[in-house]
């Protein structure tokens, strides 16, 4: 049983987008301008971990959403919120169908026009950040009638991390160390998912 879970830990691990926090932080530098922590060479799991229990758990947040393909990362972020709906307004409410509904179908023109209309003003609620990062193509950048031009050096990732800390935010302050370790851990668990995916895929 210990050889069976350690070869899919190794699985998991060859099968990350990024294998270690230096990995992710070589491939998207706009990394260091959401959070201070420095890369390491541990391994993208561990690391993330190890922020969620450093001074700045935020930071685990913050490096989950770069670490998820943009499309996991959307939907990850999207069902951080849905579990906040009770702390949303009633745009955010709008926006979260809108959201699902891409997730599901990508690929699709109304989808995509949906999100466009959404993302046409500056995002001011958490939803809004991820409607945002929905309509982002072409690896990361937004086109230019969904961004402002403060946006433009960004990749989806920064509207993603922005618009679950936004709810996060919310939460009360008793509460809300526990609601971040529970959404960390659900991004960790998306992010070892997609990892056996890949692996399965390249099979």
């Amino acid at each position: 049983m210990a050889k069976l879970l350690d070869e899919s830990v190794a699985v998991m691990a060859n099968g990350l987008r990024f294998k270690t926090a230096r990995d992710l932080f070589a491939a998207c530098p706009a990394i260091a301008r959401d959070m201070r922590s420095l890369p390491t060479d541990q391994r993208s799991i561990e690391f993330c971990r190890d922020l969620l229990a450093g001074r700045v758990p935020e930071e685990a947040v913050t490096f989950c959403a770069y670490l998820l393909p943009e499309r996991a990362a959307v939907w990850w972020a999207h069902e951080c919120l849905s579990h906040l709906a009770d702390l949303l307004d009633e745009t955010d409410h709008q926006l979260l169908p809108l959201v699902h509904n891409w997730v599901g179908e990508p690929d699709s023109r109304r989808h995509q026009a949906a999100l466009s209309t959404a993302g046409a003003t500056p995002p001011t609620t958490p939803v809004g950040w991820i409607a945002l990062a929905a309509g982002w193509r072409d690896n990361g950048s937004a086109t230019a009638a969904t961004m402002t031009p403060a946006l433009l050096p960004f990749p989806a990732a920064h509207a993603i991390n922005a618009g679950i800390l936004a709810g996060l935010a919310r939460v009360a302050l008793a509460d809300r160390f526990a609601v971040l370790s529970a959404f960390v851990e659900m991004g960790i668990q998306m992010a070892e998912i997609e990892a056996l995916s890949q692996a399965a895929d390249a099979d």
